[in-house]
């Protein structure tokens, strides 16, 4: 399953608040601090003042590293207990255009990210027959490979209201951006690439793109994007193809976002709906309208895909004068296709609280509930075909798992061990993995390292 991650899939909208936040806040003091400083936000360093130079001169440098891992407690398709590990570097640079070569208000980003390790879902959560839908270890997943995640430029015009993006890169940087702070995917990144993964490709598969938006008031804009459908950019060995050869149509997303501030309190809301101009199969139906499991004719074919999400986060409370401390709320849906997509809807919901402990003021607290629901044509087409083949006993190895409702909770705690690490132990509960009620609730340990060097 896709996600983001270069600290895992935060979205690239939450990584540069956070990171012109980081300049701003480090730009004096990083210019003496040592490699391991806790107040660096840097691992290594500022290399005796030379990165805060380079950076005043507009190149910007970044190695990240997120590993996570994860244990089956309790539960799940097979009870024999493990630990697996996974994780990503992400190898960045940042060009400030204006500083550099004298272009207004223009950017260029070119990210470089590598993947490694296994996951506790695939074979110990979920029935392998038929996989899962959200997964413990959201860092894995598209491949483990090296890939270059994104190649793009952005230009701003009439005074920074108009904001155009093309190059490389994923839908998730810039439409149902989320944060990436939990471990589950399931409360990771932009979700609508999760419930329809083969034509929405999150963090870190790029694709040829192009997106432009316009800010209508400074708290309103609304945005459009064109992005190549290529089912090859996930293959292993074409972590940097760049040639369009195998693109079957384009995804094209549309989104309004509005960023208020509630009595002095920031807050995102979004809504979008996203059009795939490439053929898709039906499925469960053939062509003259019965089970294609049955009937033994090809699926049929829909002309297009399409869904709509939405997605709220909003401050709420804030300790004194302290708006880095407090509680948050945040919720997102997807709705999609019920004639060519497994899953027809999803719902997620949680809470964020920052700085719970005066002498933990930068620790996190974080709990989260979601729902997947599998479309019942894609539940019946399962069915069908365990009938064509008179297979009815779940313990068969032929039988192929009807999917239902999978539930999802996760509950971490953010330690904030430096300002270029952060350690998040959590638990997580989900019942009925991968939709599959004969398999048992699962509970999960998991750790997630995210660090700067």
């Amino acid at each position: 399953m896709p996600d983001f991650s270069f600290s895992r899939d935060s979205a690239i909208s939450t990584l540069r608040l956070l990171g012109g936040c980081t300049a701003l806040g480090f730009a004096t003091y990083a210019q003496a601090a040592p490699a391991f400083d806790s107040d660096s936000p840097w691992m290594l360093g500022d290399w005796n003042g030379t990165r805060t130079e380079l950076a005043e001169k507009g190149y910007d440098f970044k190695l990240d590293y997120t590993g996570e891992m994860g244990s089956n407690l309790h539960g799940g398709y097979d009870h024999d207990r493990t630990a697996r590990y996974s994780d990503q570097f992400g190898l960045g640079t940042h060009l400030d255009l204006q500083k550099i070569l004298g272009w207004d208000d223009a950017e260029f980003q070119l990210t470089i990210t590598k993947r490694s390790g296994n996951n506790i879902s695939n074979d110990r959560i979920n029935d392998p027959r038929v996989g899962g839908f959200t997964s413990a270890q959201e860092v894995w997943g598209r491949g483990q490979t090296t890939r270059l995640t994104q190649m793009w430029y952005q230009q701003k015009f009439f005074d920074q209201k108009l904001d155009i993006k093309v190059g490389r890169f994923g839908e998730g940087e810039d439409f149902n951006s989320f944060p990436c702070d939990f471990q589950n995917l399931a409360f990771c990144g932009s979700q609508v690439g999760n419930w329809v993964g083969g034509i929405w490709y999150n963090w870190p598969v790029s694709q040829w793109a192009l997106r432009v938006k316009y800010h209508l008031t400074p708290e309103l804009y609304a945005q459009v994007g064109a992005y190549e459908q290529n089912p090859s950019n996930l293959d292993r060995g074409n972590g940097f193809k760049l040639s369009g050869s195998g693109t079957q149509g384009a995804v094209l997303p549309v989104e309004l976002v509005w960023t208020p501030k509630l009595n002095g309190l920031p807050g995102e809301y979004r809504a979008g709906y996203y059009y795939s101009s490439a053929k898709a199969s039906d499925v469960y139906k053939d062509q003259n309208g019965q089970p294609a499991a049955l009937s033994g004719e090809a699926y049929r074919s829909a002309s297009s895909k399409h869904g709509v999400w939405f997605g709220a986060q909003q401050q709420v409370t804030s300790l004194a004068s302290d708006h880095s401390r407090g509680l948050s709320v945040f919720a997102n849906a997807t709705m999609h296709d019920k004639k060519t997509n497994a899953i027809d809807n999803y719902v997620q919901a949680g809470v964020v609280y920052k700085g719970p402990f005066d002498a933990r003021a930068k620790d996190d607290i974080g709990f989260a509930l979601a729902r997947v629901h599998v479309n019942p044509a894609f539940r019946k087409n399962a069915e069908a075909s365990n009938q064509a083949h008179a297979v009815y006993d779940y313990d068969d190895p032929s039988f192929l798992p009807p999917q239902d409702t999978e539930y999802s909770a996760e509950l971490y705690y953010g330690v904030h061990v430096a300002n270029w690490l952060t350690v998040r132990p959590n638990l997580q509960y989900i019942r009925h993995p991968g939709g599959v009620n004969n398999v048992d609730d699962a509970l999960i340990a998991g750790i997630k390292i995210q660090s700067s060097f």
